[in-house]
């Protein structure tokens, strides 16, 4: 059975995604692929076993890597980027600081570890070579030197391996996300100053900088317009003194467009009421198109949705229209008269491609079917997109649209001993709350199986999340939907829970009140979940238990801890424990005050140790940067204290989305051999 699990764990942590931290929401697709210009050449990351490393196709060859990354190291690769020209690629390999400085080290490697940037030359048999340390490359027009990030400023090098760097401006604040003008004498950016931000212009020429309109406001996500002589970028609210802001309520937002000389900003749109905030946590939450219509995602529908508009605000259309349906991802065809956007439009639990007129909308379905598709793209004018299905993880693929199917590229996963009919199907399930609250999921049962069996509860994490009925487009997840494979082929009966707060069902959805530390309003979600497994034929009442990472260990904890009588043991992957407890990791981003402290230990699954007698395996990383490791440890010391019996898997130096193949096959043989002793 080991080695079944093992084969499982193969087909999840080979996802073509690198991410893996878990944050409010991931996309790695832009990051992680890379066309030339001329569309001849396409790059993407592969992550086998946790090897990763870089593919190249060129034209009708077949891929092939161009990097020998050999090593379980943890460590990312993303960035991809190719020269004008196309005769160089760059990468950046290595993931972000923590606050202390210290980079993501998941193996202990007692070298260390760094953030750096890569150049490979196409035309050359060498190993890629180190630039610089940093991240987020951008070429230069000429493709002889690139910008880039590195603590929160901009830099500037060739591509030298023995070229020092140097400091592209001098500027307060964290200056990021740089753009060329249309003409390539300009450089677009944002100065972050923490309550405001400004957008910045700087000349390549003059050497000096000018401010956009600057106002006591957040100003992000600045574009030009195709001719350079206009910037468009939205705008927040500044924060206030002692403002904590809560990043499920959403924010208002408008939309200003400026001229690029003058710098004066003219207002040409506002949302109605806080449906930014969400929105714009995209790859690119603004756009200006060729044909001169601006671009946006809002959720003043109800969905997430994209708009159209002229530059001065007229004729706007939602070019994504449908109740029932929110939109991910676009990208813009290269005649810029039509967007490509991933979603779940007409099929709620799954994503895939549509195409929408720029100015008239109109969606037309490109994919279909049991398949899910996410992250169109563009080389040239062949349209590409990652694709998954029930049995197989996410993978690069070719969408002909003539004949509305999608052709993987290549199969990373090839091990002889893969037996796809060993996954079921995911069946959908629909259940109500307690408080009448019609609740998605999918369950998980071999029917092959004769007589009664456990059954399990699923929760993601985020909240920020949706499980589907396939191979999940997030490494994170794409491992927890093969794990539930696994426990249903091992003989368990698994329902994954899509509580209230997560996304695919609509804003009022998402924002659901009294949630998280306001009232845990969720809980009774899980609740309704388990209820729906005791009432299946082929499940064991009594033998219930849950399971999840994150949110999802939070809400593990939290069946644990106020429903004995139903829940008889969880396994907890890096949960928050107490929503009320002093560190930054816990609170940040809810906007809790002072006074919401009592409420928040109360919505805690430590408000009802009481009550809590089931075994728990708790798991976590010691690195993590989303949850505080000491939300595990207080809780563990706490339970034992009280003489429930409590097992703990910790990995030294991993962070919170676990980064190492090694890693997660200890988590699932863990949770897999903590299940059957204590629900078999």
């Amino acid at each position: 059975m080991k080695n079944l699990l093992t084969l499982f764990l193969t087909v999840a942590a080979s996802s073509l995604f690198a991410q893996g931290l878990e944050q409010f929401f991931s996309h790695p697709f832009e990051s992680d692929f890379a066309s030339s210009a001329d569309g001849k050449h396409i790059a993407w990351v592969i992550n086998d076993q946790g090897k990763r490393n870089v593919m190249l196709k060129t034209g009708n060859d077949l891929p092939r890597a161009i990097t020998s990354y050999d090593q379980d190291d943890g460590q990312e690769i993303a960035h991809l980027l190719f020269s004008p020209n196309a005769t160089k690629l760059i990468y950046v390999r290595g993931g972000s600081a923590n606050q202390r400085g210290e980079r993501p080290n998941p193996a202990s490697l007692s070298e260390g570890v760094e953030q750096a940037i890569y150049f490979k030359d196409l035309s050359s048999k060498n190993n890629p070579s180190k630039i610089t340390q940093g991240s987020n490359p951008l070429f230069y027009p000429d493709g002889l030197k690139i910008l880039f990030s590195k603590g929160g400023q901009i830099y500037e090098t060739n591509l030298d391996i023995n070229a020092e760097p140097k400091l592209l401006f001098h500027a307060r604040g964290t200056n990021h996300s740089p753009k060329f003008s249309p003409n390539n004498l300009e450089i677009l950016f944002t100065s972050d100053r923490g309550d405001h931000s400004f957008t910045g212009i700087f000349s390549t020429v003059t050497k000096k900088i000018r401010w956009v309109s600057p106002d006591v406001s957040l100003d992000n996500f600045p574009v030009w317009s195709p001719d350079g002589k206009q910037i468009a970028f939205i705008r927040y609210d500044g924060i206030k003194i002692d403002e904590l802001r809560n990043y499920v309520a959403g924010l208002k937002f408008s939309i200003w467009v400026a001229d690029a000389e003058s710098l004066t900003a003219k207002k040409i749109w506002s949302s109605p009421a806080d449906d930014g905030g969400f929105a714009q946590d995209r790859e690119k939450p603004l756009t200006w198109t060729s044909t001169n219509r601006i671009l946006f995602y809002s959720e003043h529908t109800g969905w997430n949705h994209v708009f159209s508009m002229n530059p001065d605000g007229t004729d706007l259309k939602d070019i994504t229209p449908g109740d029932n349906s929110e939109v991910e991802n676009f990208t813009l065809d290269a005649s810029g008269q039509n967007i490509y956007f991933d979603g779940n439009k007409d099929d709620i639990d799954r994503r895939h491609i549509w195409k929408s007129s720029v100015t008239a909308g109109n969606p037309v379905a490109v994919t279909s079917g049991e398949g899910i598709e996410m992250y169109p793209a563009f080389g040239g004018t062949q349209l590409y997109c990652y694709r998954t299905t029930i049995n197989q993880p996410m993978a690069l693929a070719k969408v002909d649209e003539s004949r509305k199917i999608v052709v993987a590229l290549n199969v990373t996963i090839k091990a002889p001993a893969y037996v796809p009919q060993l996954f079921v199907k995911p069946e959908q399930v629909i259940f109500k709350a307690a408080d009448g609250t019609v609740i998605h999921g999918q369950l998980f049962i071999d029917r092959k199986i004769s007589g009664k069996r456990p059954g399990l509860v699923y929760m993601h994490g985020g909240p920020e999340r949706q499980m589907l009925l396939g191979f999940h487009y997030m490494d994170y997840y794409s491992g927890d939907y093969s794990f539930n494979q696994f426990l249903a082929h091992a003989g368990y009966a698994v329902v994954a829970v899509n509580y209230r707060d997560g996304i695919g069902y609509g804003k009022n959805f998402r924002q659901a009140k009294n949630q998280g530390p306001r009232g845990a309003s969720e809980y009774q979600d899980v609740v309704a979940a388990a209820k729906f497994l005791q009432a299946l034929p082929e499940v064991e009442a009594s033998k219930i238990g849950l399971w999840g990472g994150s949110y999802g260990g939070y809400l593990t904890a939290m069946g644990l801890a106020r429903n004995p009588e139903i829940f008889k043991a969880g396994v907890d992957l890096h949960g928050v424990h107490d929503w009320s407890f002093d560190a930054q990791d816990a609170t940040n981003g809810w906007g809790l005050a002072k006074n919401e402290m009592e409420l928040a230990r109360n919505s805690s699954p430590v408000a009802d140790l009481s009550k809590w007698v089931a075994p728990v395996l708790f798991i976590h990383g010691d690195d993590d940067r989303n949850v505080q490791f000491q939300q595990t440890t207080d809780l563990a010391t706490k339970l034992r204290g009280k003489n429930v019996p409590v097992e703990v898997i910790v990995f030294p130096d991993e962070v919170h989305g676990f980064l190492r193949y090694e890693t997660w096959q200890k988590v699932f043989n863990g949770a897999k051999d903590f299940f059957d002793r204590k629900l078999k």
